[in-house]
C-alpha cells in the first residue's frame, strides 16, 4: 500500500520563493516531500511543493510544525537588501531564525541546515589565503550591513552546541553567481563598463547556483554532514581574467576616490551598491573548502568558465 504524501516526513524550505530557493525545489521535490515557508509568493511552483506564504516571525508559523512531521529544515530564508533598514534587516533575518529553530528544538527535527555565506569573513587587506571555517567573522568590523549575516550564523553555531543530537550543517559557500542570481556579486559581473580597484587585482572564488543547490541537498538528506562548512566552486581566478572572459571593459578607479564617489551614486540610485561592497573587488576574502570536499566527496559539477559565464545566461 502506497503511503499518502500528506503524511510522509517532509523537508522544510524558508525562503523558496528566491532564484536559488527554486532551483533547490526543482532537485529535491521529485524525492522528496517539501513544504516551502515564504512572504513571497512562488512563480512557477511544481504542484507537488506545498508552500505557505508568511512571515516566520509570526505564531502562524508554528502551525506548520506542530502539523506535520519535518525531518530536516533548510533555512535559507534571510533579507539581502541593502536598501532596507538595519532594523528591519535585523529583526527579519534574526528573529526569523531564533524562531524557527526554536520550532526545529521542539518538534523534534533531525535535520538542520542554515545557509550563510563565505563573506561572513570579510575581504580585508589583512587576511591570510584560504581562511578555514576556524577564522573569525570580521565582516562587520568594515561592513555593518552584514552583522546580523554574521548574527544569523552564530545563532546556528551555538543551536549546534545546545542540540548535540540534533545535525546541524551551517554552509558557507563563496560568491554565488547565476544566470536568474540577482545578488551583488551577479549583478556586477553583468555590467559592461564595471569598476575596479586601480593597482588591484584579487583572486576570486565563484560558485554555480546549481552547486549551491546541490550542496544543500548532500547537507539535508545525508546523514554525515554537521558542522561548519565552507562551500567552495571549482577554484579561484583573477577578478581581471574573469572580465576578459566576459568582454568587459573595466574602469580603473583610484581607491580614495572611489568610496566617497561610489557613496553619493548610491544616496541617489545610480548604483545599486553601497561603498563597502567595493572590499570584495579590493582584497582578498578566499577560503578552503577541503572539509567539505572530504566529508562528501564534493565536486562541483560547472567549470570555471561555466560559473563565470552562467551570469549572462544562455
Amino acid at each position: 500500500m502506497n503511503q499518502d504524501p500528506s503524511k510522509r516526513p517532509a523537508v522544510v524550505v524558508t525562503g523558496i520563493s528566491g532564484n536559488l530557493g527554486r532551483t533547490l525545489a526543482k532537485l529535491l521535490h521529485k524525492h522528496e516531500r517539501i513544504i516551502g515557508i515564504d512572504r513571497r509568493p512562488f512563480a512557477g511552483r511544481p504542484k507537488d511543493v506545498e508552500m505557505y506564504e508568511m512571515d516566520l516571525r509570526k505564531k502562524k508559523a508554528e502551525d506548520v510544525f506542530r502539523k506535520n512531521d519535518i525531518r530536516a529544515v533548510i533555512h535559507m530564508g534571510i533579507m539581502h537588501d541593502p536598501r532596507m533598514s538595519e532594523e528591519e534587516h535585523h529583526s527579519f533575518n534574526v528573529v526569523g531564525t531564533t524562531r524557527l529553530l526554536e520550532y526545529c528544538a521542539k518538534y523534534g527535527v533531525q535535520k538542520v541546515v542554515v545557509l550563510s555565506s563565505a563573506n561572513v569573513y570579510g575581504p580585508s587587506p589583512d587576511n591570510s589565503n584560504f581562511l578555514t571555517e576556524d577564522a573569525p567573522l570580521m565582516a562587520a568590523s568594515r561592513f555593518s550591513g552584514v552583522r546580523d549575516l554574521i548574527e544569523v550564523d552564530m545563532l546556528a553555531h551555538s543551536f549546534f552546541w545546545k542540540h548535540p543530537h540534533i545535525q546541524t550543517v551551517i554552509l558557507r559557500p563563496v560568491h554565488i553567481v547565476g544566470p536568474t542570481i540577482k545578488n551583488a556579486p551577479s549583478n556586477y559581473l553583468r555590467l559592461r563598463y564595471p569598476w575596479v580597484m586601480a593597482g588591484f587585482d584579487p583572486m576570486v572564488q565563484l560558485i554555480h547556483v546549481e552547486d549551491v543547490a546541490r550542496a544543500m541537498v548532500e547537507a539535508a538528506l545525508r546523514p554525515e554532514p554537521k558542522g561548519v562548512y565552507n562551500v567552495v566552486g571549482p577554484g579561484e581566478v583573477p577578478l581581471s581574467a574573469i572580465h576578459g572572459e566576459l568582454g568587459h571593459s573595466p574602469v580603473p578607479v583610484p581607491h580614495p576616490v572611489a568610496r566617497p564617489l561610489l557613496g553619493l551614486l548610491f544616496k541617489y540610485r545610480l548604483a545599486n551598491f553601497p561603498p563597502p561592497e567595493l572590499d570584495h573587488i579590493q582584497f582578498l576574502c578566499n577560503v578552503d573548502g577541503s572539509r567539505w570536499r572530504k566529508d562528501v566527496a564534493w565536486q562541483p559539477r560547472h567549470s570555471m568558465r561555466d560559473t563565470i559565464r552562467s551570469v549572462i545566461g544562455d
